[in-house]
């Protein structure tokens, strides 16, 4: 069996299949993920994106969003601080509510701002949102995000967690055909401890990251 996508781990088993796809638990930092055979091709994937029809006009959108925007920001130092989005989508929405707040914001997305430059700096804060759960290859895009952040700086995080591996099976969060990489509360607590970062759970898909000083 191939080795754990995000920790590099042995030690996996086979949790479940459904009519698409298997998926794999690591049991040591508690990744559910697909099968890396069945992941879409890039054109396949940008073609499910395409659909997503995010607006930063859209009130419920922007109410959504702000389970994680309000929250980080009640951690962050007053404006003028940097931040950056990854994972902005065809219709960057967290950025433009951030940069309201006085934030000079920046966003990067594979398939629809691409500007790899952004990410050669560090930034006060990274936001990921509803985009952690696409992530191919975790430990390498992990590890990118962590490198973005400055010292002292926050990561904040939306994605719907695992709560329950029995129930697995029938988790709609699975079925989106982009989503491979399922992360849990365990997840994130290694995470945090194996790379030194205090770690919050607000509500039940936000997590908040704070990077050493």
């Amino acid at each position: 069996m191939d080795r754990c996508p995000l920790c590099g781990s042995n030690d996996n088993t086979w949790l479940v299949a459904d009519t698409n796809r298997d998926y794999f638990r690591c049991l040591q930092c508690a990744l559910i993920y697909a099968d890396p055979t069945t992941h879409l091709t890039s054109s396949q994937e940008k073609l499910v994106y395409d659909q997503h029809q995010n607006n930063p006009n859209d009130i419920g959108y922007r109410q959504f969003l702000g389970r994680l925007a309000t929250p980080l920001a009640t951690r962050l130092s007053s404006p003028p601080l940097s931040g950056l989005d990854f994972g902005s989508g065809p219709g960057p929405t967290l950025s433009v509510m951030l940069a309201e707040m006085g934030y000079t914001m920046t966003i990067y997305d594979p398939y629809f701002a691409a500007q790899s430059v952004v990410l050669e700096g560090q930034y006060d804060f990274v936001t990921c949102t509803e985009a952690i759960e696409h992530f191919y290859q975790p430990a390498k895009e992990w590890g990118l995000l962590l490198r973005l952040v400055k010292p002292g700086g926050w990561l904040g995080i939306m994605t719907k967690l695992v709560t329950d591996t029995d129930a697995f099976e029938h988790w709609y969060y699975k079925n989106d055909p982009t989503h491979v990489s399922f992360f849990s509360h365990d997840t994130f607590c290694f995470l945090a401890q194996r790379d030194g970062l205090e770690v919050e759970f607000v509500g039940n898909d936000v997590i908040l990251l704070r990077k050493p000083q």
